[in-house]
């Protein structure tokens, strides 16, 4: 095995297969070429290397039209910047829209690549936009020629000294990181931004599919890359000189505001290489049309208006929502965990006394039960704190997510105002949308130029705050207060099938997409509405947090009594997810699910609907919205909280091996793949 160095070759013959059989998943493929690199010394181990890159392929596929698929990672287990290369016979699908692949590059970088590697990944994944470039790898006839190829694009001979490397914006005309004036002033100028997690081929891929298709459409298209090998900020002037500008984007622009006020079109990096001609029609139509969606501030978050162009209002709303509960949840689980500690410390009826003993006592005068009840009411009540911004924290982010940062005061006070009335999460809901809403209608007054750099700090939130206000507390405040005092009524109210029922709902919903959309929305409603002098939000917090343990505790259980019937990477991701459920943590099951959606999930889904219906029938309670297990002492009934999990567990766990064993499926493993499969319990 030989040892690479800094200056060794990305690519070299004995990584290369040719016309090989590497299994019928892309798991397996990818599982094979892992292999070769570590087997050549480029990597210390195939199972770090293999997981590092089924990880990023668990975030978006990575086939590619065209026949390609281009799976990649950064790792610690990689030790030089290097390139697997496999053409396949027969093909697999790595989850292209056109169909599988039988070009596949495997490209692994170390964790900490330096620049000179990355872009040279980066100049691969651009040649792979190119036909040419794709036909001399499928005719190849050699590992050698292959090498030679690469090789080519990847080292091209030397050019001229204003040539740009790789990680520089690039431009139709010279793939340049500066116009030159006759660029800068030409009749059609797109600018866009690139992007994706990894950053290291579809950021550029993208690029270069927009540059080709403004070539095609003799439109002058700048790409500002922010990917790994670094990103050479565009120019403001050619920024300001563009007719509009393209996200391509996976993750959150660097740099927003340079862009503001430009027409806008939005989509993920994929759609970028998959439709860089449709994207561009897209930009030079928003350019000529007054009422087209524009970048609207510094750090404007998914749902808000910079998206109308492509998405429906329904999807704009969800996003919307979804914003304010991720600002809102460490909120929850700090406040939450510290009220529950505090109930460890000082006992159930610490909640009645906390802040009189906060306030009256001290650590050098400790109340009655010592210096057990002080610490507990000391936790009690920084729990409560936290707790108390819950509401607040939901709307003026809600708020955010709509009007960027000069949403945020409006929509903490309308948070603050529904507290205030009564009308609880149903009036941070309502309050934080009319927040937001207002305050982007407002930004889009007509003021003299003189006070335009009051808008953002004191004109939109003085007035913004002004008007939600105001109809919160003249309007709004008493009907949303009824509405909220009503549902905590029929909560409480619920008994036999009726709250088995919702024990049922909120299983299925916990366990549909594993910390998705529909997921937050079950630990939002639990959430939200929790409170430790409230008996029925406390059995819904239990049922939702025992459910949302079953899908990984259920994987974890199948792939080690049925271990023939998974992957080795899913044995291993199983034997990580034992922990992960005891700890509420159910994105531990999303390799699984993502692998084989349509039988894992269904199982998934049955078993949580079990635990979910048990939790509500035994009365269950839980005053900490988070930590699994080991919140136990927050935990009512906790021996029938046990059983719930373990017998939803099981259902899924059987559910899960069944359906694998008997249901045939596009991610099925074959016979002959059982049969070579190693059993390791």
């Amino acid at each position: 095995m030989s040892t690479p160095t800094e200056d060794q070759q990305i690519i070299a013959e004995d990584l290369i297969l040719l016309d090989a059989d590497l299994g019928e998943s892309k798991e397996a493929v990818i599982e094979r070429l892992a292999g070769v690199l570590a087997s050549a010394g480029r990597a210390t181990e195939t199972d770090a290397l293999r997981d590092a890159a089924l990880a990023r392929e668990a975030q978006s596929a990575t086939g590619l039209p065209g026949g390609i698929a281009i799976p990649h990672c950064r790792s610690e287990a990689v030790t030089s910047a290097s390139l697997g290369f496999a053409r396949l016979n027969p093909k697999v699908d790595f989850g292209a829209p056109d169909g599988p692949a039988d070009l596949v590059f495997l490209i692994a970088a170390p964790a900490g690549a330096g620049s000179a590697h990355m872009k040279l990944l980066s100049s691969l994944a651009r040649a792979l936009v190119k036909p040419e470039f794709v036909t001399s790898l499928r005719n190849a006839s050699s590992a050698a020629e292959i090498v030679t190829l690469v090789d080519g694009v990847i080292n091209p001979a030397a050019k001229p000294a204003a040539t740009t490397p790789a990680a520089a914006p690039v431009s139709t005309a010279k793939h340049s990181a500066a116009a030159t004036p006759a660029e800068t002033t030409a009749p059609k100028h797109i600018v866009a931004v690139t992007a994706c997690p990894t950053g290291i081929a579809h950021t550029y891929m993208a690029a270069d599919s927009l540059v080709a298709a403004g070539e095609r459409a003799g439109v002058t298209v700048h790409v500002e890359t922010q990917g790994s090998s670094g990103s050479t900020p565009l120019d403001p002037s050619i920024i300001a000189g563009a007719e509009a500008v393209i996200f391509a984007t996976d993750v959150g622009v660097k740099g927003r505001e340079r862009f503001a006020g430009k027409p806008v079109i939005s989509s993920g990096v994929k759609r970028a290489i998959n439709e860089p001609d449709v994207m561009l029609t897209e930009a030079l139509r928003a350019a000529l049309n007054p009422d087209a969606a524009r970048v609207g501030g510094t750090a404007v978050a998914a749902g808000s208006n910079e998206s109308a162009g492509e998405l429906g209002w329904g999807t704009r709303i969800r996003q919307i929502l979804l914003t304010g509960v991720s600002y809102m949840i460490p909120f929850v689980a700090a406040g939450g965990l510290l009220i529950a500690l505090g109930f460890l410390l000082g006992g159930y009826e610490i909640k009645d006394v906390a802040e009189d003993i906060v306030v009256n006592n001290s650590i050098t005068s400790l109340p009655e039960g010592g210096i057990a009840a002080y610490l507990g009411a000391v936790l009690f009540q920084i729990g409560a704190l936290s707790f108390s911004f819950l509401v607040p924290a939901l709307a003026g982010y809600i708020s955010y997510a709509i009007a960027d940062r000069p949403g945020l005061a409006p929509g903490f006070t309308a948070g603050a105002v529904a507290v205030l009335v009564g009308a609880g999460f149903i009036g941070g809901l309502v309050g934080g949308l009319i927040a937001g809403f207002v305050a982007l209608w407002i930004s889009k007054w007509k003021i003299p130029t003189v006070l335009r750099g009051l808008m953002p700090v004191v004109i939109i939130p003085l007035f913004a705050t002004l008007i939600v206000g105001a109809i919160m507390f003249l309007l709004l405040g008493k009907p949303l207060a009824a509405i909220t005092s009503g549902l905590t009524d029929w909560l409480n109210g619920l008994s036999g099938s009726s709250v088995i029922i919702l024990g049922i709902i909120l299983g299925l919903m916990m366990c549909f997409d594993l910390g998705g959309p529909v997921n937050k929305a079950a630990y939002a409603f639990a959430t939200a509405g929790l409170s430790v002098t409230d008996t029925a939000s406390l059995r819904i917090m239990a049922a939702v947090m025992a459910a949302g343990m079953v899908p990984p505790l259920a994987m974890a259980l199948a792939s080690t009594v049925r271990a023939r019937l998974f992957t080795e990477a899913e044995r291993e991701n199983g034997k990580a997810a034992w922990f992960l459920g005891a700890a509420f943590i159910s994105e531990g099951a999303i390799p699984f699910a993502a692998a084989d959606p349509f039988r894992v999930i269904p199982s998934m889904m049955a078993g949580g609907a079990v635990t979910g219906a048990m939790i509500m029938g035994f009365n269950v309670t839980l005053s900490a919205p988070h930590g699994g297990i080991f919140v136990f002492f927050a935990i009512g009934n906790i021996l029938w909280f046990i059983v719930s999990l373990a017998v939803g567990t099981i259902v899924s766990a059987f559910l899960v091996v069944a359906a694998k064993q008997f249901v045939k499926g596009k991610n099925a493993l074959s016979d002959a793949e059982l049969d070579r499969t190693p059993v390791t319990v």
